[in-house]
């Protein structure tokens, strides 16, 4: 696993599931809320503080997503994605990189395509049996949970980038 994770140059992941719990919840006039975590995105700035590209591909539309992208200033986002092969051939091309130098985090069956293909795969503990059949690593926290921190966690030690993305805290 450390060898596979060493090579991770772009973290890409799905949303509802993954970055939130799954649930989507409307309120009496029809607005859609969703839940993210601050740990998560705290992780995913570390691990662009470290020089790692981070990306969202996710089969639904949302305007709070596109916010939640804008504010951790992801690289890539792609929305409607009901064929995520299609967005992730796009970001290879655009970031000149291989199967192999890419992590990828998913928890249901549309996630696939990616996740047989990532040099890294996840599946969060709270995804289908066939993501985490198919998987590389599940994580110990569920989606929305935390999930995106351990493996942002996970990227930055095995690259040894550890130590000089958390300095800051200890002093």
């Amino acid at each position: 696993m450390q060898e596979k994770l060493k090579k991770i140059r772009l973290l890409l992941m799905d949303v509802d599931g993954v970055l939130t719990d799954g649930r989507i919840v409307y309120d009496n006039e029809g607005n859609e809320l969703k839940f993210f975590d601050v740990k998560d995105g705290h992780g995913l700035k570390m691990l662009q503080r470290a020089g790692f590209k981070i990306g969202f591909v996710t089969g639904r539309e949302s305007a709070l997503v596109s916010r939640r992208a804008e504010e951790l200033e992801v690289d890539f986002l792609y929305q409607g994605a009901k064929n995520k092969a299609v967005p992730y051939e796009e970001i290879l091309q655009r970031m000149g990189c291989q199967d192999d130098e890419v992590a990828y985090i998913g928890d249901d069956l549309i996630d696939l395509p990616i996740i047989l293909r990532a040099g890294f795969s996840v599946a969060v503990c709270d995804a289908v049996d066939e993501v985490i059949e198919s998987a590389d690593y599940m994580t110990k926290r569920p989606g929305g949970r935390g999930a995106v921190r351990e493996v942002c966690d996970l990227l930055l030690k095995a690259s040894g980038r550890w130590p000089e993305v958390t300095e800051r805290y200890y002093r």
